[in-house]
């Protein structure tokens, strides 16, 4: 099967997720900067997801990039990531609203380590279809960001109810290491097009 149509629902999925997150944000209804303060919280959620949101669809892109048909399995796992990114606007506003709370955190850090096992799983469900010499397969090489990172998000889970600030901490750490656009995909489909 082709993967436009997936792509586009992916595309039209991940717009939508922004939508909802940025409408959760409340304009106050007073005119001085210092009336920004309780919305605060909610801003910070919101930045976080919103580049956490950036990140997947950016990786998703390149990876579909490097990926020539699609299957059922592969429609169900990009189904499975979905479903787990359309839960960011609850648990980014849940967050927000009750100020980096412990359980609202945990459950934010939770969804956040749902999301990137789907990711990994619809990873290995591409190269499984399309085989270990596959451009994919290629350009992941040994994947340290992919292993490290749920590591960091099991840690932040449960310190989430010693020190929320600390798992929000450890929740940019993540972000920060994957801000950079994976370049590994483009490198392989250079060096494969000059061969």
């Amino acid at each position: 099967m082709e993967k436009n149509r997936l792509e586009a629902f992916s595309d039209g999925v991940i717009a939508i997720i922004i939508t909802i997150m940025v409408l959760d944000l409340k304009v106050p209804h007073a005119t001085e900067l210092a009336d920004l303060n309780p919305v605060a919280p909610v801003f910070v959620s919101y930045v976080l997801s919103f580049i956490y949101v950036g990140i997947y669809w950016n990786n998703h892109h390149h990876m579909f990039h490097s990926t020539r048909q699609v299957t059922g399995g592969i429609l169900w796992a990009n189904l499975h990531l979905l479903f787990w990114l359309s839960l960011f606007p609850f648990t980014t506003g849940w967050m927000g609203e009750n100020h980096l709370a412990p359980a609202p955190t945990a459950v934010y850090g939770f969804v956040l380590l749902m999301a990137g096992i789907a990711y990994y799983t619809l990873q290995r469900t591409i190269i499984a279809q399309q085989g270990r010499d596959s451009l994919l397969a290629s350009a992941i090489g040994k994947d340290w960001k992919g292993k490290l990172s749920p590591v960091i998000y099991l840690a932040a889970i449960p310190l989430a109810y010693a020190s929320p600030w600390i798992s929000n901490g450890l929740f940019v750490l993540v972000a920060l290491m994957w801000l950079v656009p994976d370049r590994r995909i483009e490198r392989v489909l250079m060096k494969r097009g000059r061969e």
